[in-house]
């Protein structure tokens, strides 16, 4: 196996800057509080000695379940596991430096729309080349790390959005959760909600990569791909949140708002919808009202396709070849029906990216099971093969969405504004 080391190194800038754009829908999300670095490595000498793993969990500090769960994996593979722990923007940077300066970690996690690109630079190396077999893998969660039908990471597990719902709420408006199945009904049940004089959804609309994160699934839903943005089913998706705000069915504030400070708006009890994904299911629990959720509704009913959140487990270029056998056995160890469900246990917000975990999961948390349902249907943001694109297509999106919820142009003039634009930017 021999691995072009030149391509990592011309292509660090642009990847730095691409993945700075995409660092908003990871673990930071997960847990808003975590920033900072941990430690530090370098990479043992001998294979059989020790092995480096960077993460972006800082939030998980040494003798933690997460670290104790990496440490286990080492001893599996007969190895000392010397973990790194990075927010995710430090993370990415440190690993393009490591990838130039022949430093680079044995095992690193990081955001899914990042894989694309770190493969793209030369990075990492491909899970075929590593000896890694996918095929138990959830074909729409693996194909987020999918580069010309080639893998080059495995998901330790997903999370992704659904509708929250303030159950004391939809009660007083005479909304049966379970009649939404589609927009037409959703919209039914919000004008209900706001002749009860409450507030109907709320939603992160800023203009950042959590802003397309948020809108993708109404995107998607629509029947619209992101290679079209101006088509009429995406403008019929933009029209979608402009009339929320329109009927006053959402506040204005939801053009700013950050999935974090989405969620405070929800908390504060006079809301009945709010787009939140999969790590807020513990705050949920300890809401001052009843919270439960559905899964986001298709335009003409079904689960709409959510965008998949969650890290990707890689393995880095090595100058020495001979260390990737033992990388494999504790990538194996993360990735066993049994240990996706353990880390889903571990962070209590990932569900595993395999049936058979998936079942697991749900034996022991049926509650959960909207979630399951939901990352089924989920879509990796740079599935389609559109890779590295995808960061050039995002920003157009986000900026559209954000000129017709302001007024500043119509849906359609927003979306040919932004295809034109995507295409220059893409080539396409």
């Amino acid at each position: 196996m021999h691995i072009n080391k030149t391509r990592a190194v011309a292509g660090f800038a642009t990847a730095a800057i691409a993945l700075g754009a995409l660092a908003g829908c990871s673990s930071e999300e997960t847990d808003p509080e975590a920033t900072g670095t941990a430690g530090g490595g370098e990479t043992g000498d001998a294979v059989g000695g020790t092995f480096t793993w960077w993460d972006p969990y800082p939030q998980h500090e040494d003798g933690s379940d997460w670290d104790g769960r990496v440490q286990a994996c080492g001893d599996e593979a007969g190895v000392t596991i010397d973990r790194t722990a990075y927010d995710t923007t430090a993370l990415t940077n440190q690993l393009l430096l490591s990838a130039q300066e022949g430093t680079s970690p044995d095992v690193v996690l990081l955001d899914n729309p990042a894989v694309s690109t770190l493969a793209d630079t030369g990075a990492i190396i491909s899970m075929d080349e590593l000896g890694f077999d996918t095929s138990s893998i959830d074909e729409n969660l693996l194909a987020a790390g999918v580069v010309d039908d080639t893998a080059y990471g495995i998901p330790i597990g997903a999370n992704t959005l659904a509708l929250y719902y303030n159950a004391d709420i939809l009660s007083e408006a005479g909304v049966d959760p379970a009649s939404i199945t589609d927009w037409e009904s959703l919209n039914a049940a919000l004008s209900q909600v706001d002749e009860a004089d409450y507030r109907g959804i709320t939603f992160a609309g800023i203009g950042t990569e959590e802003g397309s994160f948020q809108f993708l699934p109404w995107f998607w839903g629509s029947g619209a791909e992101l290679t079209e943005l101006n088509s009429p089913e995406a403008v019929e998706a933009v029209e979608l949140w402009v009339e929320w705000l329109d009927n006053g069915w959402a506040p204005q504030s939801a053009i700013q708002n950050s999935q974090n400070t989405a969620w405070e708006e929800f908390l504060d009890g006079q809301t009945a919808f709010v787009e939140n994904g999969t790590w807020q299911v513990n705050s949920a629990a300890e809401a001052s009202f009843e919270a439960d959720y559905i899964t986001i509704p298709a335009k003409d009913g079904g689960a709409a396709p959510a965008p998949t959140g969650g890290e990707f487990i890689m393995a880095p270029v090595q100058d020495d070849e001979a260390r990737y056998d033992v990388t494999r056995q504790i990538i194996e160890c993360m990735t066993t029906p049994e240990g996706f469900v353990e880390t889903a246990e571990t962070f209590a917000y990932y569900i595993p990216p395999t049936p058979q975990g998936q079942e697991q999961f749900v034996e022991a948390h049926a509650e959960l099971e909207v979630w399951v349902d939901a990352v089924r249907a989920a879509k990796g943001r740079t599935s389609d093969n559109l890779g590295t694109d995808y960061p050039l297509i995002s920003e157009q999106l986000w900026t559209a969405v954000q000129a017709a919820m302001s007024g500043a142009s119509s849906p359609q003039e927003a979306l040919d504004a932004a295809q034109e634009t995507a295409a220059a930017a893409t080539g396409n």
